[in-house]
């Protein structure tokens, strides 16, 4: 027979129905897990767990002595790399959250879908395997690629330390067959990311990219599922979906949280039994592709506001990808500039132009609400029209008041942080003009790294009206 569980740690069972462990070892075994050891009392099984080291755990919750709950609360946090499963009559989605929450790897519900279950051990142990390989670079002194060099690999430009940890994370978890939940503002690069967990990974398939903003039910799953001939009005012949597209591959869905809840509830499904219907159809078809999803949005904001179905937000979150916004990473500015110039230049076939360090310096004093995609499209601009041999920093500054003329209030962070003001200025008290006005030309000249003419932009005057007030704060204080 063959052994498909290459770790020599077991695979559990907990449940005090002996029928019910007898069922589930004889699925394990006949699916080729041989290594399988069951307990019908919670108080042994709590022992042998203590000191002995298992795959995974497959868990009931009703039983007397330990309830499965307290074993589940134990086990997460005395081994919290060891994945598992509950296997439950009680089938209320309340319980089933409060599991996920507490650490659980699945929840299942008797009676139960072989294969259902089956699909679950799978994703459990290959958690396993991911989670054992992230101790490992943790853990081990061997040489590991350096983040800066995977990012590369990718297409992704940075030196930011916050981003160099999000691809060695990326790196980790890119041959993982969970779904992937990509988290950043608009403009961010939430495709290219999804795009190097794919290269990453031992797919053999394509990368297969859908943006689902403003689908309704119909369309979305006709659009990933495609349609059996006769299905509806106008369907003529029969079409295979995305999904069959991206087979041995990944689909990449953007703008995960403007789905509707009854196509929640089809890709709930595609998670949970790795199988969908097209349209029209009622077989079921096998998948196989990845599932990386993204989305600008809070989703735990929209489950609490009742928009997003909670047990679909915690089958998404096994692993979270959030990307930075370009303003919390201004290390970054010189080298997109450098790569989007010559990148321009090249595509426009003309020679690159240079530019002055004013002009660094102008941007990393912008908060940039588009991210990188503005800056792509500001460096495109700017490249396209000159004419000289230097980009023109007075043409950046230019687009820059016309983003803000247009946005003037641009809302970021809805989350307020606790002693922190705008930009970093914080008042003990209600402040006079003169100490504002004082606070903010500080600032500004702090943003600007002291170039005058930046911080007048910044603070919406003149540099010649900056330096009348800076002379007359600096006679001022010299008067004190």
């Amino acid at each position: 027979m063959d052994s498909r569980n290459n770790s020599t740690a077991p695979i559990m069972i907990v449940d005090d129905d002996p029928q019910a462990l007898s069922l589930l070892r004889s699925l394990l075994c006949h699916d080729g897990y041989d290594n399988v050891i069951t307990f019908d009392d919670s108080r042994r099984a709590l022992d042998y767990f203590n000191v002995q080291e298992v795959a995974v755990v497959v868990l009931d919750l009703s039983m007397p002595r330990f309830h499965g709950m307290y074993l589940l609360e134990l086990f997460t946090k005395n081994k919290p790399h060891v994945p598992v499963i509950i296997v439950t009559a009680e089938n209320q989605i309340d319980s089933a959250i409060e599991c996920i929450k507490a650490g659980a790897a699945d929840y299942l519900t008797k009676p139960i879908s072989i294969n259902r279950f089956m699909a679950s051990i799978t994703r459990a142990l290959e958690l396993r395997s991911l989670n054992d390989g992230i101790s490992f670079l943790q853990d081990s002194t061997q040489a590991v690629t350096p983040p800066s060099t995977i990012a590369s690999r990718h297409s992704i430009v940075t030196q930011n330390k916050n981003m160099l940890s999000l691809m060695q994370y990326v790196e980790i978890i890119s041959n993982s067959h969970q779904a992937v939940l990509i988290n950043g503002e608009t403009g961010v690069g939430k495709e290219l990311v999804a795009k190097a967990i794919h290269n990453m990974s031992k797919q053999k398939g394509d990368f297969v990219s859908v943006n689902i903003s403003g689908l309704d039910d119909l369309m979305f799953s006709d659009t990933l599922f495609g349609h059996k001939k006769g299905a509806y009005t106008g369907a003529n012949q029969d079409r295979e979906g995305l999904i069959k597209r991206a087979a041995h591959g990944t689909i990449f869905l953007d703008e995960i949280g403007d789905l509707n809840e009854i196509s929640q509830v089809k890709l709930l499904r595609l998670l949970q039994e790795n199988e969908y219907y097209p349209l029209g159809s009622d077989n079921p078809i096998q998948s196989n592709a990845r599932l990386v999803v993204a989305s600008n949005h809070n989703l735990r904001q929209l489950v609490n506001e009742g928009k997003f179905r909670k047990d679909f937000y915690y089958r998404l979150c096994t692993h979270q990808v959030s990307i930075p916004p370009l303003r919390d990473r201004l290390d970054d500015i010189p080298l997109l500039l450098d790569h989007f110039v010559e990148e321009t230049a090249r595509i426009m076939a003309k020679e690159r132009p240079a530019y002055r360090k004013e002009l660094v310096d102008l941007l990393c004093s912008y908060d940039f609400p588009g991210n990188v995609r503005e800056l792509k499209a500001m460096v495109f601009d700017s490249v396209t029209k000159t004419t000289s041999s230097k980009l023109s920093t007075e043409y950046f500054s230019k687009l820059i008041e016309r983003e803000r003329d247009s946005f003037p209030f641009q809302e970021h962070n809805p989350t307020p942080k606790s002693n922190t003001g705008a930009n970093g200025i914080t008042f003990d008290r209600f402040p006079t003009l003169k100490h504002a006005e004082t606070e903010l030309i500080r600032k500004a000249l702090e943003i600007a790294k002291n170039n005058q003419g930046i911080a007048a932009r910044l603070l919406g005057i003149t540099r010649q009206a900056l330096n009348n007030r800076l002379q007359r704060l600096k006679k001022g204080n010299s008067s004190a």
